[in-house]
Order: C-alpha cells, then sequence, then structure tokens
C-alpha cells in the first residue's frame, strides 16, 4: 500500500545513500500518534553515510518531499521525517482493498512455489499431552497459517517418541498392574496409559528397595526389547496405539493437523545405520570405550557422542537420519522445528553436523525455541501426577467460558452455549499461549485469559462479534449493508483514521509473522486492532442519523471484522457471530 509508495519516493531522493527500496520500507515505522503522522522515516542510519546530522537530513527530506494526490505533507521531527497521507484516499484505499480482497486480505504470493516443512510438536506416547504440548501446537499451527498466507505450500510433520525408559515404565507398570485390560469406555486411552507412567512413579517412592527392584525390572524389559521379545513388543505397540489414539483425539480438538508422522521405533535404528557409516567414511570419530562422536570445539559445541559405547541411540541418533529424511521425502525450502528453549544445544549440534557434512540444505533448517509455562501452582510435572493436562486445561476453561456467557445470556439453549463455550476457550488458551515472544516464560491463569475484557482472546471475538451485531442491526432497522462506495469515504475524524491506519498494518504484520518466525506479531496485531475499533464504535456514532456518515462508517465496520476474522483465522481462533 501506502508503505510501498512512500519507500519509492524516499528511494529516488536518497540516491546518494545507496539504500535499496527493500531497505527503506522495512525501516519505515508506524508513530506512536497520528499526530506524528502516518509514517515515519529514521535518519539516524544516515549520518555516517551522508555525513550530516540526522535532524539535518530529516528536514532536507521534509522540504524536498512534495505533498501530491496521496500525501497531505511532510514534516521534519528530532531526526524523522515523519508523512501525513490523505485521509480520505488513504482511507479508500485501505477500504476499498479488504472489499476487495476479502479473506484474502493480508496474504500475498511471495513463497509461491516454495514449501515450509514445521515440526510440531512430538509428543510421547506415556502420557496425554499437557499445557507446554500445547504451547508447542498453538505456535506450530499458527507459524503453519502464517506461512500459508505468505503463499508457501506448509506441510506439518510429527515425530511420535513410542519408545525409551519412559514409554518402558509406563509398560512395566501395565505388566505388573494393568491385568490385560483395555481402556475402560469414557476413559480417554491416553490417560489410561499414563495413568500407569505415574502409577510406576508412585511404586518408585515407596522405598529404597522398591525402586532398586523397579529399575531392575525395568532394565529387563529393555533388553527384552532390544532383543525383538515378542510378547514386549506386542504389548508396546498395544500401548503405543491406546496413546497415539487419544493424542488423535486432543489434536483434533484443539485443531492440529498433521500431515506425515514419524515414528522413532520405525527409525531408531536406521539412524544408528547412519551413524555408523559416516563413521567408516571418517567423518565420525570412534571412541576407545566404543562410543561414537564428532569434535566441535572449533564451533565451540563441544564433543558430541553420535552413539553410545553399548550401540544404543541418543536424540541426535534419529535426528540426523530424519533430517536427511524428510529432505528426501519433501525438498523443502525451510524446515523448522518447534522444541523447547533447553533444546537450543542440540538443534547447534544437528544443523552443524549437517553442514559439515556437506547438506546445504541444513542452511535452511531452523530451531524456534519457546520458554516454559506455569500454572499459578508452580512448574508442571508429569511423573508425580500433578500434571494439568491439555484435555483437563481445555475442559476447565470450557466451563469457566459458560459461566461468563450464562451472566450475559442466561436463556441460551444448552447446544450453542457448549460450542460457543468451546470456542471461547480455545480461542482464550490460543492467544495466551501465543502473545508472548516464543522464548518468554509465563505464567498461564485461566480465569485471566477467559476474561472478555484486557489483552485476551476472548476480548478480540468480542469485537468481531460486535461488529457482527452492529451490521445485522443496520440490515434490520435500515435495510443496509454495505458495499464499498468511495464517494461517501472520507473517515476524518480521529477514531476513524486511527482504525483505518491500524487496518492498514496487516499485510505487513503478516510478512514479518513469516519472515521473523513469529506468531506473537499477529496476536498483538489483532488484540490493537480490536482496542482502535473499540475506541471507534464508542466515540463514533456508526448508525449515526446523517445517511452519509452512516454509510462510511459500516464500510470501515465491515473492513474491520474481515480483518479482525482474517487475524484470528491465522493464530487458530474462531471468529464468532455472538457472545
Amino acid at each position: 500500500m501506502f508503505r510501498g509508495k512512500i519507500a519509492s519516493i524516499l528511494e529516488k531522493e536518497l540516491k546518494d545513500a545507496k539504500l535499496s527500496k527493500s531497505a527503506i520500507h522495512e525501516a519505515l515505522e508506524i508513530p506512536p500518534s497520528t499526530e506524528m503522522g502516518d509514517y515515519a522515516f529514521p535518519c539516524f542510519s544516515l549520518a555516517k553515510v551522508l555525513r550530516k546530522n540526522p535532524s539535518e537530513i530529516a528536514k532536507t527530506l521534509a522540504v524536498k518531499i512534495k505533498p501530491n494526490q496521496e500525501l497531505e505533507k511532510t514534516e521534519a521531527i528530532n531526526g524523522y521525517v515523519n508523512f501525513f497521507l490523505k485521509k480520505p484516499v488513504f482511507a479508500e484505499e485501505v477500504v476499498g482493498r479488504i472489499f476487495d480482497e476479502k479473506e484474502k486480505f493480508g496474504h500475498s504470493d511471495r513463497g509461491k512455489g516454495k514449501k515450509v516443512v514445521i515440526e510440531s510438536p512430538g509428543p510421547n506416547t506415556n502420557k496425554p499431552l499437557h499445557l507446554g504440548h500445547m504451547r508447542n501446537m498453538a505456535l506450530g499451527i499458527s507459524l503453519s497459517n502464517i506461512f500459508k498466507a505468505n503463499g508457501y505450500k506448509s506441510i506439518n510433520v510429527d515425530i511420535i517418541n513410542d519408545r525409551g525408559i519412559h514409554i518402558m515404565k509406563s509398560l512395566l507398570a501395565y505388566k505388573k498392574f494393568g491385568k490385560g485390560k483395555d481402556p475402560a469406555k469414557g476413559h480417554k486411552p491416553d490417560h489410561f496409559v499414563g495413568d500407569f507412567y505415574v502409577l510406576y512413579s508412585k511404586e518408585e517412592k515407596k522405598n529404597p528397595k522398591s525402586k532398586e527392584k523397579l529399575q531392575e525390572e525395568l532394565q529387563s524389559l529393555l533388553r527384552k526389547y532390544e532383543a525383538s521379545d515378542k510378547e514386549t513388543i506386542y504389548l508396546l505397540k498395544r500401548m503405543n496405539s491406546w496413546a497415539v489414539q487419544g493424542i488423535q483425539e486432543t489434536y483434533n480438538r484443539f485443531g492440529m493437523h498433521i500431515d506425515k508422522a514419524y515414528y522413532e521405533t520405525e527409525h531408531f535404528e536406521k539412524g544408528k545405520a547412519l551413524i555408523k557409516e559416516y563413521e567408516k567414511k571418517g567423518l565420525f570419530e570412534k571412541e576407545d570405550d566404543g562410543s561414537i562422536s564428532i569434535n566441535l570445539e572449533e564451533e565451540g559445541l563441544g564433543k558430541k557422542v553420535l552413539l553410545r559405547a553399548d550401540g544404543t541411540s541418543i536424540y541426535i541418533t534419529q535426528d540426523l537420519y530424519l533430517a536427511l529424511q524428510r529432505y528426501k521425502d519433501f525438498k523443502p525450502d525451510k524446515m523448522i522445528y518447534v522444541v523447547g528453549s533447553e533444546q537450543i544445544y542440540h538443534f547447534k549440534v544437528l544443523f552443524t553436523i549437517l553442514k559439515k557434512l556437506g547438506f546445504k540444505f541444513a542452511e535452511n533448517y531452523y530451531h524456534l525455541p519457546y520458554g516454559m509455562v506455569y500454572l499459578p501452582e508452580g512448574k508442571m510435572k508429569s511423573r508425580e501426577g500433578n500434571v494439568v493436562d491439555a484435555d483437563n486445561l481445555m475442559d476447565e476453561t470450557a466451563a469457566l467460558a459458560k459461566k461468563e456467557i450464562l451472566r450475559r445470556e442466561p436463556k441460551l439453549d444448552k447446544k450453542d452455549l457448549d460450542e460457543r463455550a468451546e470456542r471461547i476457550a480455545l480461542g482464550a488458551i490460543n492467544f495466551f499461549l501465543i502473545r508472548y515472544d516464543a522464548l518468554k516464560d509465563f505464567t498461564f491463569n485461566p480465569e485471566e485469559s477467559i476474561s472478555f475484557e484486557g489483552e485476551t482472546g476472548p476480548y478480540i471475538q468480542y469485537a468481531h462479534a460486535r461488529a457482527s451485531s452492529i451490521l445485522r442491526k443496520a440490515e434490520k432497522e435500515f435495510n443496509l449493508k454495505p458495499k464499498f462506495n468511495p464517494r461517501v469515504l472520507k473517515l476524518a475524524e480521529k477514531e476513524e483514521h486511527v482504525l483505518v491506519r491500524e487496518l492498514s498494518r496487516f499485510p505487513s504484520i503478516v510478512k514479518d509473522g513469516a519472515e521473523k518466525l513469529k506468531p506473537d506479531l499477529i496476536a498483538n496485531y489483532a488484540y490493537k486492532l480490536a482496542q482502535a475499533f473499540t475506541d471507534f464504535y464508542t466515540n463514533q456514532k456508526v448508525l449515526a442519523e446523517d445517511t452519509r456518515e452512516r454509510e462510511e462508517r459500516l464500510q470501515l465496520v465491515a473492513a474491520t471484522r474481515r480483518v479482525l476474522a482474517n487475524a484470528l483465522a491465522l493464530i487458530n481462533i474462531a471468529a464468532l457471530e455472538k457472545m
């Protein structure tokens, strides 16, 4: 939009600085107040190149850049060139484009013909998903949607961790106490498996002798598995199938779609073979104890064991194989791993090894790390059985949403109540999990997240519902459906202009969300847009007596409703017609 036009003007005037249009476009800012203009260009980085004071550069540019059909004026303020757009022209361009592009407003084809593969959330099959997995899914789903909006083909993959010591703990407890039972009707199968994981932990804590005996049995079970004992493998497959079934139900409820799942039991042996192959080629080292490693001291990553002395694999073993396999499967232009921040070192090692082995595609492999999620009671734990799992958290948040809905609409029928509460609850959870920078640790408070006021998902959903309500009322009372009509568009009032300006930002926010791997940009934009809309309809009468004012403001309401819906869709939140 106008950002690009301003960048072109500045590029022409800054030939001596040799700044590209894209660099200028990136540098343009939105001033905090409309009194400071609609766009601002900082001149501080030009001081060294042009050998002038930033304030002088800004003043010179402000004089050179003349008003035109779209630009009302420019001002130099403290080293910035501030651009003031003509409000009616600005409104016509922004609102017209939204009416024209509809659900595609904010989308682009900059990634056309390219593929991105996103790994998320990587569950273990010994327990249900918990709040940490929900943050992973919220980030993964949003990233996938944002890349699609930028024209990419987005492919969601999963790694199912269905073997290892923790999985065996559930299996051992089931062998000892499960009595061959299947999950009872109404008992979610992943919770059934998780109950045995908790039971193992409780048995282990009874006394030192009990712990020692259980650990001996656990090692015996592991050896049986490694030796392909039929009974052990049968039981493991049975329990894993229950866990995966339950996890899939949670995926479906949360809106997580997986295009391809990779199972650890199916590829860990291939990972071991790959390590041995490269060791024979002299690319990895065999240590005196029989383990295989790689020296990454020059890269500041130390020496990394790739295969243990006893021949058993570790995470890096299978991740090396999977990185190659996924490239064979999809030939992605980008591969993004959504994995907790405690694995930052692991992925630095993984990508470094791939590059040292000559795989150039690793230059486009990225790790999106994320921080811990806490509850008001403290850090989540799973072995003690006091973890707040995803299913229970969604149920609890939906129950809180029902109370809020009934307080506002006590006669709502049960079906509508249940459906609306579920969509509000999922919106509340998604927004809370995405609104922070991914690396930030934070405390999730269900009661705070479900509030219809403040920086929450329901607040944004309410703004969309409010816009829908205004449009229904306009149709009922005035038989009026908003259509784009530039002849009546002035939108010169402060709240109107602020809202138009906020709407204009959406395409660049979607672009930045993909380029910077930051879904929080979309979440925070949606909140600011909802705020601007609330200020607008609070201070300006939409269904005004004056026909022209009524028509232009309804166009603005319809445009805002559309952009709110588009933004919410990117972060996996339902845009509701009624709240």
